[in-house]
């Protein structure tokens, strides 16, 4: 059955957790499937820059992935979005930038975003939030979900 790649944004947590001995292995599964097709991954100028402080295994593994990834530029609209996902009060402002992860993903049609930040993004509440404000926006609701709920266990590892 020929199935269409989904969009997807993965943010920088991902990569980060493929060298996390709680989150590697969904992350290399999830990373593997993105070179092998079944995901089509949006990258942003966020990730660009938090990579900046990241270890080198981390920018490097963020490299090799990123040749497999669409970078989209960061719109007007994305902060517009962050800046309404602030003012509802899903986070502070202290962590604009994992809300500009969402903005950035939503406003680029992506059809989920993947994280390990479950604090911020990842939480059933904040989940919620995000759709609610998407939808007064204009948006359509995201799907957000750890690498866990997405990746294709049937695939060989």
């Amino acid at each position: 059955m020929f199935e269409i790649a989904q969009r997807v944004y993965a943010d920088t947590s991902v990569f980060g957790g493929a060298f996390d001995e709680d989150f590697s292995d969904a992350s290399r599964l999830f990373l593997k499937q993105v070179k092998s097709g079944r995901f089509h991954l949006i990258l942003s100028p966020i990730i660009e820059k938090e990579m900046l402080v990241a270890p080198v295994k981390v920018r490097e593994l963020y490299q090799t992935i990123s040749e497999y990834g669409e970078m989209l530029p960061l719109s007007k609209e994305a902060l517009r979005l962050q800046d309404a996902y602030l003012n509802a009060g899903i986070v502070t402002q202290k962590w604009a930038a994992d809300v500009l992860h969402v903005a950035h993903a939503t406003v680029h049609n992506c059809r989920m975003i993947v994280s390990w930040n479950f604090r911020h993004i990842v939480h059933y509440d904040k989940i919620a939030l995000y759709n609610a404000i998407n939808i007064q926006e204009g948006y359509s609701p995201i799907g957000i979900h750890s690498p866990q709920e997405v990746i294709d266990y049937e695939e060989n590892v």
